[in-house]
């Protein structure tokens, strides 16, 4: 294949995975916080509402490693088609869970929606399967940025997924996954019939002539981590950045109303941190290409040093607050972005799947630590401590980066 044909399906693949992440997150964006209420609905307890995000969590984080050995094996249009039929069947299950009001078949259902996270992030590295590394920030933000459109719409669905579910006699809170259903369904169709033909296929193609594929499996993801150590770096970036964001995040809702912010304030602060995450990931995207990848992970980590100053220095004053989960964002995005095109940039293409698989998985399982011990720590230490305790990991990708830089350099 000639380098006109390759950037023309680069194109064509770009365009198919930004509407499958559109219609992908647009049926996730409400769902999970809808888990919340029903798990607190079907246990009797408020305290196991927090188990939604942790079972989605964990769903997401073991989804990912499976996902990516069968798009090695199959391509990423099967792959990605299967994680959206898996959140498909977990939405299923959440109606049926509800309709029976049996808990535990909730959080299975819950664990089975995370495949459809897992996909969401599989998806941007396919936007870096082919050979080109040119613009590989560019291509990878672009898919990330296509997040944002669900992530904003998807919430406001609830009233009419609402409306659904009640002219159809479900259960209450279940109506919106009807539309989570029927977007799902329509991903899978997207990523299925348009990633043809398939672009890590293609690029496996390629790259026969190089010799024969490596042995998949968790053993040679980190064997190759150790012999590529860029990649090492930016796979334990992308999971420390992770945990910074999640960890404050999850915790910003609870200090503004135990200082007194209604939801509103506190919905309007969530938006405008998803905003931060989402919307300017092009930008970030063109910088890493222009600059350097390894360059604007560390202008995330320093964007990350102003968000907790600000926050953690807030108090009360909830305008600061809503500022500093903006440039946490941001710092998010940045380092993301930068980190996951470094990541594929710096692999073998015979490993390529099988690290990202190990990289997804391990993001998100950081994200669970971070949120787990947040709340430990915004007890003990109050929200300022909470932020400043999010400085450690910081400090670790700012140290790590130093040392890339070099190893780059020599």
């Amino acid at each position: 294949m000639n380098k006109d044909a390759l950037e023309t399906l680069q194109r064509k693949t770009i365009r198919t995975l930004t509407t499958g992440q559109i219609l992908s997150g647009f049926g996730l964006g409400s769902t999970l916080s809808i888990g919340a209420l029903l798990a607190a609905d079907l246990s009797g307890s408020e305290s196991w509402s927090g188990a939604a995000a942790t079972f989605s969590t964990l769903g997401a984080a073991i989804w990912a490693i499976p996902l990516s050995r069968l798009a090695y094996a199959r391509g990423r249009r099967v792959a990605l088609a299967i994680g959206a039929t898996l959140a498909i069947s977990g939405a299923l299950l959440v109606i049926t869970a509800a309709s029976i009001r049996f808990f535990p078949l909730l959080l299975v259902a819950l664990f089975f929606l995370g495949a459809g996270s897992a996909t969401g992030l599989q998806a941007r590295f396919a936007a870096n399967d082919l050979p080109s590394t040119r613009t590989a920030g560019r291509d990878l933000s672009i898919v990330v940025w296509a997040t944002t459109i669900g992530a904003v719409i998807g919430p406001n669905m609830f009233g009419p997924g609402e409306i659904i579910g009640k002219a159809l006699h479900m259960p209450p809170l279940t109506g919106p996954f009807l539309l989570t259903i029927a977007a799902q369904l329509a991903a899978s169709s997207v990523f299925y019939f348009g990633l043809k033909p398939d672009p890590l296929k293609t690029a496996q193609s390629l790259d026969q002539a190089r010799g024969p594929r490596g042995k998949i499996s968790i053993k040679s993801a980190f064997e190759t981590l150790a012999a590529h150590p860029i990649a090492a770096y930016a796979m334990i970036s992308i999971a420390l950045s992770h945990m910074v964001m999640v960890s404050v995040m999850a915790m910003t809702p609870v200090h503004m109303k135990h200082d007194g912010a209604d939801l509103v304030l506190v919905g309007f602060t969530i938006s405008f941190h998803i905003a931060g995450m989402y919307a300017f990931s092009p930008v970030f995207g063109w910088l890493a290409d222009k600059f350097g990848r390894i360059q604007i992970v560390i202008a995330g980590q320093v964007i990350y040093v102003a968000a907790l100053i600000l926050a953690g220095t807030a108090g009360m004053n909830h305008f600061q607050i809503t500022a500093g989960l903006f440039l946490l964002g941001l710092g998010w995005s940045a380092a993301t972005v930068a980190g996951s095109a470094l990541l594929s940039t710096s692999l073998p293409a015979e490993q390529k799947t099988n690290v990202q698989g190990v990289s997804d998985s391990a993001m998100q399982l950081s994200g669970a630590f971070g949120g787990a011990v947040s709340g430990s720590l915004l007890a003990a230490f109050t929200f300022g401590g909470l932020n400043a305790s999010a400085m450690v990991p910081v400090s670790i990708v700012l140290a790590l980066s130093g040392y890339a830089l070099i190893k780059r350099n020599r």
